[in-house]
């Protein structure tokens, strides 16, 4: 029998997926890298989705409800505040956006590694509400180049750029609270360094002893 079909026959069991919260100063990248990391390595047996948040403010052409945002009204989401019924949440001018706690526990008992792309802030509400999430950020190489991709863009005034200048280093004055740091220099590099976190937590014991558990019973029998 080939190693292939002795594989085949390892009975596995469901394991619950991972929650990734990550963070980094805008035009560090992270964005980009978490849409590599699902189009690269999500599959059908081990798959990974971005958590959708929820929001009061209206849809903007081409968003689609539940693809981009779950759109509710005020009243909801102040009804689902009052249920304790997000991870975190946070008021920006006028419109509240979330994280659901049960779409997330929903998500995870299927088994799918979800990722957070969100701020420190909420980073930090959600270590709060869910001790068992793993914290990523993302550092650019230097603050020359950081400006350097933010002007890259061409979309912001220099005025516009100066100010997300300031706040990057407010925000990367918080990397002591994350569980792992990438430093994105190289993006294959650093979206391989990515993926290595995310099969770290899939290969702790206590997820194997999940996945396998009939193998392991077998084997210790």
């Amino acid at each position: 029998m080939s190693l292939e079909q002795n594989q085949d026959k390892v009975e596995t069991s469901q394991r619950s997926g991972n929650l990734f919260v990550v963070s980094a100063p805008s035009g560090a990248g992270k964005s980009s890298l978490i849409k590599a990391l699902l189009a690269e390595h999500s599959s059908a047996e081990a798959p990974l989705q971005v958590a959708v948040s929820h929001t009061t403010r209206n849809p903007r052409p081409g968003e689609e409800n539940g693809q981009h945002y779950h759109f509710v009204s005020h009243e909801t989401f102040v009804d689902m505040i009052a249920a304790n019924g997000f991870y975190e949440h946070a008021k920006v001018f006028d419109n509240y956006y979330g994280t659901s706690r049960q779409a997330i526990e929903n998500t995870l008992e299927q088994g799918i590694d979800v990722f957070l792309d969100i701020d420190w802030q909420g980073a930090r509400q959600v270590k709060e509400q869910y001790p068992a999430a793993h914290t990523v950020f993302i550092l650019p190489p230097s603050i020359a180049e950081l400006e350097r991709r933010l002007q890259g863009r061409g979309q912001d005034s220099a005025e516009v750029i100066a100010k997300r200048m300031s706040e990057a280093k407010s925000e990367m004055s918080h990397v002591h609270e994350f569980d792992y740091v990438l430093i994105n220099d190289d993006f294959s590099r650093t979206l391989t360094d990515f993926y290595s976190i995310v099969l770290d937590k899939r290969l702790t014991q206590t997820a194997q002893s999940t996945t396998y558990a009939n193998l392991i019973a077998e084997l210790l029998v």
